[in-house]
């Protein structure tokens, strides 16, 4: 049972907005440093590229055996070892005499920087029923500026500093962060005492794919959704490198700011679910995030399309991501980790998937190759949102499926 006598505490609230975006931030850093690093440490390319595969597959298997260990111990202590172990392997890779060393010290800082996709849900359950639309949007607005903003701030610290001084610098404010969630995050009582073995946590992970259809419909929209985010925001990089554009590596990191006005809509459709208009967040940024290819297709040599097309594609994929977090966070309070860890390790594999899409598109396609694949992405989401409202219409009535075995949890916060 949850009790939500008192609403979230806007400090609170802002201590895990910021803890989500630095966690994820650590795993953009090496982006636009990678010949930078590649020089020093006498590593070639396609070695040093090797860092970005690192740091995606490590957070893959983080979400996969980390983040249900959050429905079966204590998520503050968990949360608190997660960021203190980031902070350590972030201390590595800024240490690195190699690139092997690099490599392990940036796959195992993936791996634990899954820290918050436990912060989410905890925020999830923290919040009063008519407030976790404007909460989960909050912390997802601090997670995605994190995602945006890494590589303009790592820019800006090497220059200062050298490439080291980014992950030196992340690393003290990730162990800040452990301290302060320590400190701050209430205590839950019933936690740390689930009635499932840690295998039997990972089968029953996979399990809520086939005892709720809304997480199988809402992961496979939130997955073409970012699949559609990744493609635009993997060919910036190649089109604006190349005429009419010709920006340096740092103007193009700081486009990032372009996409970070669209991230802080989350708040926006949060609010919007509170109020009972969650599909319709979802239907109207499904539509948006289709027609923003429509306009991005004028963007190959013309800045003010390329720019309105970012801002429209960016918003539209938050109200997507949000929409769906609150009708899948809605499902089962006591399973919220496993279903989280189901949802997001969906919505990365997704966002793999378009990288990869587009890195292969663009060398055949060019631009209007990528915002053929971009459209094709986005209807999908469209498509599928349809469906959706289409099956959960036709299974209205129908008895629920039975739920795994889990172990009831009461939100109390210290001092009430």
């Amino acid at each position: 049972m949850e009790n939500h006598a008192r609403g979230m505490p806007r400090g609170l609230l802002l201590l895990m907005s910021t803890a989500t975006g630095l966690a994820v931030a650590g795993n953009y850093f090496a982006q636009p440093l990678l010949d930078l690093i590649g020089r020093e440490l006498d590593v070639g390319t396609v070695a040093a590229a090797l860092i970005v595969t690192a740091a995606q597959a490590g957070y893959a298997l983080g979400l996969i055996l980390l983040v249900p260990l959050g429905d079966l111990m204590d998520r503050r202590r968990l949360a608190v070892i997660l960021y203190a172990a980031t902070a350590g392997f972030l201390l590595v890779s800024a240490a690195a005499p190699n690139g092997t060393v690099l490599l392990v010290g940036t796959a195992l800082t993936a791996l634990t920087s899954v820290g918050a996709q436990v912060v989410v849900p905890f925020a999830a359950t923290l919040a009063a029923p008519a407030e976790r639309g404007r909460v989960v949007g909050t912390v997802m607005t601090g997670l995605m500026l994190g995602l945006l903003l890494a590589r303009t701030a790592s820019g800006a610290l090497s220059e200062l500093g050298g490439w080291r001084t980014v992950y030196w610098a992340s690393a003290v404010l990730m162990a800040l962060m452990a301290v302060l969630l320590r400190v701050f995050l209430p205590r839950l009582d019933g936690e740390g005492r689930g009635r499932l073995s840690y295998p039997a946590l990972l089968r029953s992970t996979v399990a809520m794919f086939r005892y709720e259809p809304l997480l199988r419909w809402r992961a496979a929209i939130a997955a073409l959704s970012l699949a559609s985010f990744s493609a635009l925001w993997t060919a910036l990089t190649f089109l604006l490198a190349r005429p009419p554009y010709d920006w340096s590596e740092s103007a193009i990191g700081m486009f990032g700011l372009v996409g970070a006005v669209g991230a802080v809509t989350a708040m926006v459709a949060g609010r919007l679910a509170d109020r009972g208009l969650v599909q319709v967040v979802s239907g109207t940024a499904t539509i948006l995030l289709a027609a923003s290819w429509a306009v991005l297709a004028f963007g190959a040599d013309a800045l003010i399309p390329l720019l309105a097309g970012v801002v429209v594609l960016d918003l539209a994929h938050q109200g997507v991501l949000n929409s769906s977090q609150n009708v899948v966070y809605a499902l089962r309070p006591e399973a919220r980790n496993r279903i989280n860890s189901a949802f997001m390790t969906a919505f990365f594999v997704g966002g793999a998937a378009g990288s990869a899409l587009t890195s292969v598109v663009w060398a055949r396609g060019g631009w209007t190759g990528v915002c053929v694949l971009g459209g094709a992405l986005s209807a999908g989401t469209v498509l599928l949102w349809g469906l959706e409202r289409r099956s959960v219409r036709r299974a209205a009535g129908r008895p629920a499926s039975p739920a795994p075995a889990t172990a009831p949890v009461t939100v109390t916060v210290k001092g009430e």
